[in-house]
């Protein structure tokens, strides 16, 4: 008998054993999506601006993969999120491929698969679908799309110094879509800073959730305003190390200082100070600098933050910018042409980086061209979750298909990418002023069709759609097969 109980509690240890060996642990997962970084201001790229300081995404960027080729699905922020927070071209169910293309109830997100699949799922800073604004009521809202936390603002930017009840109860106009201040949304509430800089805020709050203690694995989304407007906006040592002057933050009590008519509004402040004008084109760079620079550090912070607390070797990284960098703020897309609001090059395509400790090559550079779409497909496969929908547009980033079909709608113009060629009838005719002067100008401004080869020509600057009229119907018969068969009627 006392053979027998030994005999059962071995092979019970035995069981156990297979099973805990067998077992694959889940990895956490940070998102982090940055606003409007130049595609030539990612220093994790070899061909680099010299003139950018940002050792800690330099760092992100040498513990994993960066893509060279990467593009969103729209080249303004509301709509690109849509595309990365779904997996899915956002103009399947927004025809107009406007900048609001909200969030359907039928189309599922990356919390919502992972919540499903026992993760924590958490968002800090920017939540921009371009409807229903500082709205908790709304699909749009993150708890209502697979979010158990949210932090942060929901409109297409936020001041960066005046995030408290009393600077609110003081404005005027303290909800615009663009021109916002005041609390930050916490879950179905307020949370107000009486002092404190944005992008600094958001990494507190990101560093007290990854120390918190987790019995589950978790998501967290950290999604930073940094470098959108108000570029200006930055800790004084910054502006210094850059050699950037100061610019008082706005003052409800000045009536008149921003404007004829501005009544104290924020959103004068606002529109003064996002477009050349009040700051010179030549002095844009130096704020753009010193925003991105302070950016990097609050991306350090978070880094060293997984490490103290035991976290690294199990975090899945993923680093995007939303869109390419804005003509407005000094951002450097070179070599790509355009920027921000246009379908050119410096657009669409993207600094992105992914990191997982010895599951991902440290330190390899991807050449083959990818989609943001493929995040949501990376990240579920590595969290051990099938997508049962076929109208994910993304693949897995660590299989890039080279030959597959890429599709751009953006309002009244289009492009269409497979293997190393690219049309659209992209132009340009978007910004409130001229650009500052980091801006490349595309080859031509109207909306004929244009047909490059990126692979060899990324800045676009030779047009090949007279040398072959066969690939231009090609592929705007392609284009035009995937709008009937997937944009809702």
């Amino acid at each position: 008998m006392k053979n027998l109980v030994l005999l059962l509690m071995a092979l019970n240890f035995l069981s156990c054993s297979v099973k805990t060996k067998t077992e694959v642990k889940k990895p956490n997962i940070l998102l982090i999506v940055i606003d409007d970084q130049g595609y030539a201001d990612f220093t994790p790229f070899k061909d680099h601006d010299r003139t950018v300081l940002t050792p800690n995404i330099s760092r992100l960027g040498k513990a994993g993969t960066v893509f060279t080729q990467a593009y969103v699905t729209a080249p303004v922020c509301s709509p690109s999120r849509a595309g990365i927070l779904t997996g899915k071209n956002q103009f399947r169910w927004d025809k107009p491929a406007s900048w609001g293309p909200g969030l359907p109830d039928d189309v599922k997100t990356i919390p919502e698969y992972l919540k499903q699949a026992g993760y924590h799922t958490a968002r800090i800073g920017k939540n921009d679908l371009g409807r229903n604004f500082h709205k908790n009521d709304v699909r749009e809202y993150p708890l209502q799309h697979g979010y158990d936390e949210f932090l942060g603002f929901s409109a297409h930017a936020h001041d960066y110094w005046l995030n408290s009840t009393e600077i609110k109860e003081r404005t005027p106009d303290p909800y615009g879509t663009s021109a916002l201040l005041g609390p930050l949304m916490h879950n179905m509430g307020e949370k107000s800073y009486e002092e404190g800089y944005l992008t600094d805020i958001l990494t507190d709050e990101s560093i007290d959730y990854l120390k918190r203690k987790h019995d589950k694995p978790f998501f967290l989304t950290l999604s930073y305003s940094a470098v959108h407007h108000l570029i200006h906006e930055v800790p004084k040592k910054y502006l210094d190390k850059f050699g950037a002057k100061e610019i008082a933050n706005y003052n409800p009590d000045d009536m008149m200082a921003y404007g004829k008519h501005a009544s104290g509004s924020y959103s004068a402040y606002y529109d003064k100070y996002s477009r050349v004008g009040a700051i010179k084109a030549d002095e844009l760079r130096n704020y753009y600098l010193a925003n991105l620079n302070n950016l990097d550090d609050n991306i350090g912070r978070v880094l060293d933050a997984l490490k103290e607390e035991k976290l690294a070797e199990n975090t899945l990284i993923v680093f995007i910018s939303d869109n390419g960098g804005s003509p407005l703020t000094g951002a450097n897309n070179a070599p790509l042409a355009g920027g921000k609001y246009s379908l050119w090059e410096g657009g669409i395509r993207v600094p992105l980086a992914i990191s997982y400790p010895g599951k991902i090559d440290a330190n390899k550079v991807v050449t083959d061209y990818v989609s943001a779409t493929d995040i949501m497909p990376t990240l579920l496969e590595a969290a051990g979750v099938k997508i049962n929908d076929p109208d994910v547009d993304g693949i897995s980033l660590l299989n890039p298909d080279n030959n597959r079909l890429l599709i751009w709608k953006w309002q009244k113009t289009w492009a269409v990418r497979q293997g190393d060629w690219k049309l659209t009838n992209t132009n340009e005719n978007h910004w409130k002023s001229e650009p500052s002067v980091q801006y490349i100008a595309p080859i031509v401004d109207n909306t004929e069709l244009k047909l490059f080869n990126v692979n060899q020509d990324p800045g676009e600057r030779k047009d090949l759609a007279a040398a072959h009229p066969e690939k231009v119907k090609e592929l705007e018969k392609a284009y035009q097969n995937w709008c009937d068969a997937n944009i809702q009627k």
